[in-house]
């Protein structure tokens, strides 16, 4: 295509070797080394999201969302080290909403079964009905 021709960048001219120089003397292969970019951090703002919605005992979940905005801020800056700080925060947060959720629903599973059970109310216990449970006769 022609028009790609001409959009193309001229090559450098071409340089000759000096005389004095022989081939020997120059290297026979260049190494580059490229460092890959420091992976980002997580900022965890799915997960804290979640907890906001689902589970936000005590406002941990709002808390755990809002580190993992500055977490995503830091990150857009480019400061990692803040960045993973606010991350880590983010995620410890979520962890202690999470466990204490998973207390709470153990707990209330826990009472509604034996509620159910009989255990814990009197059903047992109460006058048939149609009797006066304070009278003392039967």
């Amino acid at each position: 295509c022609p028009r790609a021709r001409g959009m193309q960048q001229p090559l450098p001219p071409y340089e000759v070797l000096p005389a004095e120089v022989s081939m020997e003397e120059l290297p026979r292969s260049t190494t580059v080394l490229l460092e890959e970019p420091p992976r980002p951090p997580r900022d965890h703002l799915v997960w804290s999201l979640s907890t906001t919605l689902y589970g936000n005992f005590c406002c941990l979940g709002l808390l755990a969302l809002v580190f993992s905005v500055k977490s995503r801020d830091r990150k857009v800056m480019g400061d990692y080290s803040g960045a993973l700080s606010y991350g880590s925060t983010a995620k410890y947060l979520n962890i202690t909403a999470l466990v204490i959720n998973i207390i709470i629903v153990i707990i209330v599973v826990t009472v509604v079964a034996l509620i159910t059970a009989g255990v814990i109310t009197n059903v047992n216990r109460s006058p048939p009905y149609g009797q006066n449970p304070f009278s003392g006769t039967t």
